[in-house]
């Protein structure tokens, strides 16, 4: 048995399970602001097309992808980064999610045994930790504290620990705080991937959830395009439609840069076995087409974040986030009892910040925070954040 497993933590939702089970509920409707799924309406294109193209399930899909599926997401990452000649035949690759192709990554580039062979945030998505663990090392985390705006503390990473990695993952815009790594950032990463010969995994399934059409969130092949890495030597971005197009349920995303490990990645993928869908291609090639729906879905996130964020912000020492769709309060006790006393008393149920971290010597950034989702419908957010606020000022 991999060695791996026994290392694997409980997913934050099995912790959240476990802290609610046997407690006496508020009355009334439960409103859940843990899990980050959308809950806006799919886009009525996607389900047009996958009834048409059903019958497509009586075929094998190859793991390469079609090639009208690969031009459009190349096309779209050219016009969302400015990027010139994205090549979709070497450069581009779908994945069936984000999650599945950052996990798969690793056990691709990880060399078995080696520690320290993989870097993360801290706070993290938990399949960076896992695909690491699985791998055959143990990751090093990178806190992300409100002193540096939560964004990693690099700076932290000593000479040595460059050298040793070997898979660098980040997550711009970040879950949970919604911080952006700008430009100047990722290229200071990128120089550090092409002298200690490692690669960027950059995890950008939020990015297009931000509040000003004007400004979007750049990205890491934006970075290298920038700073003359037009080829995207050592930098592989991945991108989703579950939150882009609120399709969570399509399992559909893509990897797009380095041609050289893109070409290592479609190969260990045919023994991986995890191509898409072919009627799932069809209609992410009309999502990544389409830019109207998504401008829609923005507005919808804008809504939410006008009325929620001045009623939580009363109470509890909210940073505004830079994109994505979550709130990082602060929370005035031990984010676990906090979780438990809002679920018992008010019926709304948040993320204890520590679930979504690991303790480590310059602390736990997790600890006193919490991350509230807004993704159910606007008026649940209202009446979610008017509990919370209404528990505060009612005392504990």
């Amino acid at each position: 048995m991999n060695q791996g497993l026994e290392s694997l933590q409980p997913y934050p939702f099995e912790k959240l399970s476990r802290l609610f089970a046997e407690l006496p509920r508020a009355a009334g409707k439960t409103i859940p602001l843990t899990i980050g799924e959308p809950q806006h309406a799919p886009p009525g294109a996607v389900m047009q097309i996958l009834a048409d193209r059903a019958y497509l399930v009586g075929k094998y899909p190859s793991t390469n992808g079609l090639a009208t599926l690969r031009a459009a997401i190349a096309r779209w990452l050219e016009r969302r980064f400015g990027l010139q000649a994205v090549d979709e035949n070497r450069q581009v690759l779908p994945v069936n999610g984000t999650r599945e192709g950052l996990f798969a990554l690793a056990q691709m580039v990880v060399s078995g045994g080696r520690p320290g062979a993989v870097i993360c945030p801290n706070p993290f998505y938990q399949i960076y930790e896992g695909a690491a663990l699985l791998a055959g090392t143990e990751p090093t985390f990178v806190n992300c504290h409100e002193t540096t705006g939560f964004l990693p503390d690099f700076a932290s990473i000593t000479r040595e620990q460059w050298q040793t990695c070997q898979l660098l993952y980040l997550c711009t815009p970040g879950n949970p705080s919604g911080a952006v790594m700008p430009n100047p950032m990722l290229q200071e990463l990128i120089a550090l991937a092409q002298e200690h010969d490692f690669v960027i995994a950059s995890d950008e399934c939020y990015s297009e959830i931000y509040p000003d059409e004007s400004t979007p969130p750049p990205g890491l092949l934006q970075a290298a395009a920038a700073m003359g890495n037009t080829a995207f030597r050592h930098c592989l971005c991945f991108h989703s439609l579950s939150k882009r197009s609120n399709l969570p349920g399509l399992r559909s995303g893509f990897v797009a840069g380095d041609d050289q490990w893109i070409d290592a990645f479609r190969h260990y993928r045919t023994y991986h076995g995890c191509a898409m869908p072919l009627h799932h291609q069809a209609a992410s090639e009309w999502a990544w087409s389409d830019e109207h729906h998504v401008i829609a879905n923005r507005i919808y996130y804008r809504e939410k974040f006008s009325a929620v964020e001045p009623i939580i912000s009363q109470v509890l020492e909210t940073p505004t986030p830079e994109a994505g769709f979550y709130l990082w309060p602060k929370t005035p006790i031990d984010e676990e009892e906090f979780a438990r006393v809002l679920m018992h008393k008010m019926g709304v149920s948040v993320l204890p910040g520590s679930y979504l971290t690991r303790h480590t010597p310059q602390g736990n950034p997790g600890a006193r925070r919490v991350r509230l989702a807004l993704v159910a419908e606007l008026a649940d957010c209202v009446e979610a954040a008017q509990r919370i606020a209404h528990c505060l000022r009612e005392g504990w």
